[in-house]
């Protein structure tokens, strides 16, 4: 019986409805806050009076929570100010917007700034962030606001222009032109969108890049490149791709420390540009470059190719020209593509749809999205080092349709980018998150099992093994990574490392041809709903027992309360020592009078003899199947186990539900008693039965006044 609830995960639905509407898109992007940018600044000019922005206000809140926060002494001659009070003529933007306006202050997000300087590389992404109709002379009120892509959606963040300053110098990251401040207003924006300043503190440009673009990144560690590589680099920026870099610090009280070449470790640099120039003394061959910043806007290379060194003077004007070549201390610097390669560690290139770099077709590819979260006890079952537990996580049927175009060694493969995103973690800093360590597998699925959309059981994931998985399981934000796969039907499993962690994230699957993805949920429906007639067989010696306790509590009515209910059952349950329980409450009896009142809501409150007779029965049932996963006799199951004790009773469910009774019914240690096992099977079979009950054409979904919502739940 096809079951449909109605109201209990109203912002998932109305999440989808958005989507549906437009909302979310970059035309219509989402109001984060609830504040609309318009109709703010419009009142704003009607009172005459300046924004202030009463949810990221300019107080200590605002700037953090630890370093930055109340206790400490970083913050104490922090001043927020309006630009017109720290300078003449103030712009939002001058001459263009540019990788010298942004210039690192005290904050450690280098890797923000780096993400930045790649943005104002292509103008048309730059103005989705940052639309650039603000200005501080046409109807100026001290209102601005910024876009960016977040967990799939966009989102329009209103600020006021109030900034931290210190002796009315910016604080925080600011730009070469004193009289400039798009990049402060932008930093501001990514901090409330994030909840403070300090929450930016450390971080990867991927991060960044993505939250500017929407799209995908893939990583490169140098020393396992493809030969390739500058290639793909030339490609990537040809085609709008931002792109960033690192010297992996061994030594973490080394990060961001200068080598004797200029360069510094465990910081952030923005790739802005590669080519290749022919000097003077190479007839016949040229030399491949590549261009960098740092975002503190100084401290360069001091290497070969390097502002000032030699290299330049073999170099005729039109290549020095086409170069831009400049001897300024802003932070971009030239380095040859070998010396590169020898000095930096990591690279990193968002994409803005995962083009197959690797050729000089441009393909479209397809992308799906899914929203999803692990939860305690339930669905957070850890990877496949804890096999007892990693079949519960939350499972995506992938469907590749088409094969590629163009394969390699006429291979018939699909390829296809699938990234993992934790979401959130930034911001739940304050309250001690930290990033997961996330990582997915993936298995192919029989061809006898396809089209089949039951969630895989643990067998599957004993006896079969992955097809593909990420290379390892990561602390980032985001693990990526591409696959080539033949045609078919998978599983993918995305899930922390270990066990019990609780956390939403999104799954992406990119693919060049055709694919769809979804997350797989089992239909949900119940066995028998609704109450059997009671057998007219012979009765065995503990049925007589019942029938004579049940006469004996009853007396002449044959009917029996709640609170004699509790009696007849205890005095039978407690005799299961292996059950290790103390019995039924009063609320569970009551519960199970609801479920056999055959009258159910115009019930009488009592149970009489065939009723209790078959409520029996069911225990008799139930009670089967908590001992079999009660093997260790501890008195409990746990809360993963639930979900094939509840299968074993008839009933089928989705990961939603299965939430639902980990948080309803288990203990603080996941664990469910069997009073409350009993307790969550009696609601499943009211519920399927009242539903039923008001199903009457079967469609699976059901309309109830307030009077008959409130008599279900209240009575149920």
């Amino acid at each position: 019986m096809p079951y449909t609830p109605s109201g209990f995960f109203c912002d998932r639905l109305i999440r989808e409805r958005e989507r549906r509407d437009g909302e979310g898109s970059l035309n219509k992007p989402l109001r984060f806050n609830g504040q609309d940018y318009n109709t703010l600044r419009q009142e704003c000019i009607q009172r005459k009076s300046l924004f202030e922005d009463d949810s990221f206000p300019a107080t200590v809140e605002s700037l953090g929570f630890k370093e930055l926060g109340h206790k400490s002494n970083k913050v104490k001659n922090i001043v927020w100010k309006r630009p017109k009070e720290i300078c003449e003529n103030p712009q939002f933007i001058v001459g263009g917007a540019s990788r010298t306006d942004i210039c690192q202050g005290d904050l450690g997000d280098c890797w923000l700034l780096a993400a930045i300087a790649c943005l104002t590389l292509n103008e048309k992404l730059l103005y989705r962030v940052v639309p650039h109709e603000q200005s501080y002379s046409d109807s100026y009120a001290g209102i601005f606001h910024f876009q960016f892509w977040r967990y799939g959606d966009w989102v329009d963040v209103v600020i006021d222009d109030r900034i931290p300053t210190f002796n009315n110098q910016l604080v925080f990251t600011k730009s070469a032109e004193r009289n400039e401040f798009w990049s402060a207003l932008l930093e501001k924006a990514y901090a409330k969108l994030h909840g403070s300043y300090e929450a930016l503190k450390g971080g990867n440009t991927t991060e960044a890049m993505e939250d500017f673009t929407g799209g995908v990144t893939e990583f490169y560690e140098m020393k396992e490149a493809p030969k390739e590589l500058y290639k793909i680099m030339k490609k990537a920026l040809e085609r709008g791709s931002l792109m960033g870099c690192s010297i992996d610090s061994l030594v973490p009280a080394r990060f961001e420390t200068r080598t004797v070449t200029g360069l510094v470790k465990g910081h952030a640099y923005s790739v802005t540009a590669v080519d290749e120039c022919k000097p003077s003394q190479h007839k016949d061959s040229k030399v491949r470059l590549v261009r960098l910043r740092n975002p503190w806007g100084q401290v360069e290379w001091n290497g070969p190719w390097s502002d000032n060194s030699k290299e330049w003077a073999t170099l005729s004007k039109a290549d020095k020209d086409k170069l831009q070549h400049q001897s300024a201390e802003d932070g971009e610097f030239w380095m040859s593509f070998e010396d590169f390669k020898k000095n930096y560690t990591k690279i990193e290139i968002c994409n803005l749809t995962p083009d197959a770099l690797e050729d000089d077709k441009i393909h479209k590819w397809t992308v799906s999205v899914n929203e999803g979260r692990w939860v305690r006890g339930c669905s957070a079952g850890g990877c496949r080092n804890y096999p007892d537990t990693f079949w519960t996580n939350p499972q995506y049927r992938l469907r590749l349709l088409e094969e590629d175009d163009d394969p390699e060694d006429n291979e018939v493969v699909c390829t296809f980018v699938v990234a993992l995103m934790q979401k959130n973690r930034r911001k739940e800093r304050k309250m001690g998150a930290n990033l997961f360590t996330i990582g997915f597998a993936i298995y192919e699925v029989p061809k006898e099992m396809h089209g089949n959309k039951q969630h895989m059981q643990k067998d599957f994931f004993l006896f079969n093994a992955s097809k593909a998985r990420c290379k390892s399981y990561i602390n980032l934000r985001e693990v990526t990574q591409r696959f080539r796969l033949s045609p078919g039907e998978y599983v993918i499993v995305p899930s922390t490392y270990e066990p019990h962690q609780e956390g939403e994230f999104i799954l992406r699957v990119f693919s060049e041809k055709r694919n769809t993805s979804e997350e797989i949920e089992n239909r949900i429906e119940a066995d028998h709903p609704v109450p059997a007639p009671a057998s007219a067989g012979e009765e065995s010696e503990e049925d007589q027992q019942f029938r004579t306790i049940f006469q004996e509590i009853a007396g002449d009515e044959m009917e029996i309360s709640a609170n004699e209910l509790k009696n007849v059952l205890n005095r039978v349950i407690t005799k299961h020592k292996d059950l290790n329980t103390e019995g039924f409450s009063l609320e569970s009896c009551r519960s199970m009078i609801a479920l056999m009142d055959v009258s159910f809501m115009d019930g009488t409150g009592r149970l009489n003899l065939q009723e209790f007779r078959h409520l029996w029965n069911k225990i008799k049932q139930w009670q089967g199947i908590f001992k079999h996963y009660n093997a260790d006799q501890s008195g409990t199951i746990n809360s993963y186990e639930m979900r094939n004790a509840v299968n074993d009773a008839g009933f089928r469910l989705n990961n939603q539900l299965y939430d639902i009774i980990s948080m309803r019914y288990a203990n603080e240690s996941m664990n469910i008693d069997f009073d409350s096992f009993i307790s969550c099977l009696v609601r499943l079979e009211a519920m399927f039965r009242a539903f039923q009950a008001f199903d009457q054409d079967g469609d699976g979904t059901i309309r109830l006044s307030v009077l008959e919502w409130l008599q279900l739940t209240m009575y149920a």
